[in-house]
């Protein structure tokens, strides 16, 4: 019967977990960042507030779980998908930044994130930044940095324009439109366009900026 007790709180205490992070969520994609307090979580959640501290530790934990949950390049790590670089990470490339448009593209909530991000400092949101720049980190100087040498830079900068840009499409396609140069960005037809693009890019990298030959 202990053992029994035990499991069951464990599972109350995942569901409970789930509401709050739930919860913030929907108030996020409903009503902005601005209205995320501790007492209209809790509300949404329909869970006693006083479990936010007992479950996360406040309202900085909870909102640390959240963002990770949401965030793409936060949960990206190089030991994740254990990928074949004899590429030196051409294929790879191209499947994290299609990925990352994808992910965007139907997650809510991670565009609302970025747009916070956007918006206002906030620690957690300084921690996702950190958190995507290690991550990030970890690959470049894995598979990029000793493949491009001296125009290791170069490659980083091209590959921070394709991450940002891909992201501010999802988000201009969400909210202000769908049309940008002449792209229909919420038709599938204009999804692939872009994807197509980004491809192109990538192998124009690899076969353009590298100092070694493959």
């Amino acid at each position: 019967m202990e053992r029994k007790s035990a499991a069951g709180s464990i599972r109350n205490k995942e569901r409970s977990k789930k509401k709050f992070l739930d919860a913030v969520g929907e108030i996020l994609k409903t009503k902005g960042y601005a209205a995320l307090k501790i007492n209209d979580i809790a509300a949404t959640a329909g869970v006693d507030k006083k479990m936010i501290y007992t479950y996360f530790g406040g309202m900085d934990g909870l909102m640390d779980e959240y963002i990770r949950s949401q965030d793409y390049w936060s949960k990206m790590t190089p030991g994740d998908t254990a990928p074949n670089f004899d590429d030196h990470g051409r294929a790879f490339a191209k499947e994290l930044l299609l990925a990352q448009y994808d992910y965007v593209h139907k997650n809510k909530e991670a565009q609302k994130l970025l747009l916070w991000r956007l918006s206002e400092p906030r620690k957690s949101l300084k921690k996702m930044t950190d958190t995507q720049e290690e991550n990030g980190e970890a690959l470049f100087k894995f598979v990029a940095d000793p493949f491009f040498g001296e125009r290791a830079k170069e490659y980083r900068a091209i590959m921070s324009i394709l991450v940002s840009g891909l992201y501010y499409l999802n988000m201009y396609a969400s909210l202000n439109g769908s049309i940008f140069c002449g792209i229909d960005l919420n038709t599938p037809e204009g999804r692939d366009t872009v994807k197509k693009a980004i491809s192109f890019l990538v192998d124009q990298t690899y076969d353009n900026l590298n100092t070694k030959q493959e």
